[in-house]
């Protein structure tokens, strides 16, 4: 069973950085696409960015040029460094994983607060 472990949330202020990490059980960590999504009070689930197998990678364009996703598969553990935090990045943040074996695995989340 593969179960996602997300860290590094926390309160920032305004221009600062963060780096979420989530790591991944399992054996399938390098052939899945791993995606970070956020989800701020009273709105739906939105993709931040993602990065298939072979490290090509796809972000929203509210994030593009401040945030970065990367993986180490040696680790399995993708990341998203935040920079350049601004209030409405405020959100519970969310690992998924996806791959011809499993999809729609989620982390439990972790809370990123950015205050002005």
């Amino acid at each position: 069973q593969v179960q996602l472990v997300e860290s590094g949330g926390g309160l920032v202020q305004a221009g600062g950085s963060l780096r979420l990490s989530c790591a991944a059980s399992g054996s399938i960590f390098r052939i899945s696409v791993m995606g970070w999504y956020r989800q701020a009070p009273g709105k739906q689930r939105d993709l931040v960015a993602s990065m298939t197998s072979i490290g090509s990678t796809n972000y929203a364009d509210s994030v593009k040029g401040r945030f970065t996703i990367s993986r180490d598969n040696a680790k399995n553990t993708v990341y998203l460094q935040m920079n350049s935090l601004k209030p409405e990045d405020t959100a519970v943040y969310y690992c998924n994983l996806n791959s011809p074996v499993v999809r729609g695995i989620w982390g439990q989340g972790t809370q990123v607060t950015v205050s002005s």
